[in-house]
């Protein structure tokens, strides 16, 4: 399949980089967060964040799929044959699970940031992207109510709901904004229309709109990124993991057709 809108040569290496940093983002933490079928707190929410993470990860097969159709690649492959340090999604979702409070806590700081990007994207001159990006921000409107609802319960539930909660908050801190890392050319982006503004504009953003939630319930609002220079690059032991994990079928037979 090909593309029909024309794209000057100048956006197309930072547009590959910003759909492959989306794509990422959204099939690691979906892989995460499905790792809590059937051993979720309640049994609502065996079937919530099941269907969370569903979503997620076919979001990120949408955002595969344009950028196979960018590049000549297939998407499976893009998904499945990378090595670990090929993926370019954020250290906030580079994380393992760990407890129910750190998976809300991540959930909602990842929500939050998500729907800042994807209303920058809302209006795009790309139009597959515009119109992928208005379907995608329908189905993450729930998910962000579903990571807001259990944010407040957790922060109300003293003293050991509370308490896990904020130590989520801050070993999250350092990581919270890598979702806005800024990628070389992504000015062209911004000139282009294709990106209403930039990655820094964008995480300021979203602080102000942490700020009325975060302050009624007394939580920190996470600071800058630790070290903005491998916001994208650096992958630690869980994710490697998590990526033996699935990419073990695929592995069984690289030259299969599955």
């Amino acid at each position: 399949m090909t593309l029909d809108h024309a794209l000057e040569p100048a956006v197309l290496a930072p547009l590959e980089d910003l759909l492959l940093a989306m794509a990422d983002d959204e099939f690691v933490i979906g892989y995460w967060d499905s790792e809590w079928t059937g051993i979720a707190p309640l049994l609502e929410e065996d079937v919530a964040m099941s269907s969370i993470a569903q979503d997620e990860i076919g979001h990120a097969r949408a955002f595969y799929t344009l950028l196979g159709e960018l590049t000549g690649r297939d998407s499976d492959a893009i998904a499945y044959d990378r090595p670990p340090d090929a993926f370019r999604h954020c250290r906030l979702v580079d994380h393992p699970r760990t407890d129910w409070a750190f998976t809300i806590a991540r959930r909602y700081l990842y929500e939050t940031a998500d729907a800042v990007r994807l209303a920058a994207l809302a209006d795009s001159t790309f139009v597959p992207l515009a119109g992928l990006v208005a379907k995608i921000r329908r189905e993450e409107t729930y998910h962000l109510a579903h990571a807001e609802g259990w944010l407040r319960r957790l922060a109300d539930a003293r003293p050991e709901g509370r308490t896990r909660l904020l130590a989520a908050l801050r070993s999250l801190a350092s990581d919270a904004a890598t979702v806005f890392t800024p990628f070389a050319g992504e000015a062209q982006l911004v000139a282009a229309g294709i990106l209403d503004r930039p990655s820094a504009a964008l995480a300021d953003d979203w602080r102000l709109g942490l700020q009325p939630l975060f302050d009624e319930l007394h939580l920190p609002i996470p600071g800058p990124p630790a070290d903005p220079s491998t916001g994208r690059t650096r992958h630690g032991d869980g994710f490697r993991w998590l990526w033996g994990e699935f990419t073990a079928v695929r592995n069984l037979d690289p030259v299969a057709t599955w």
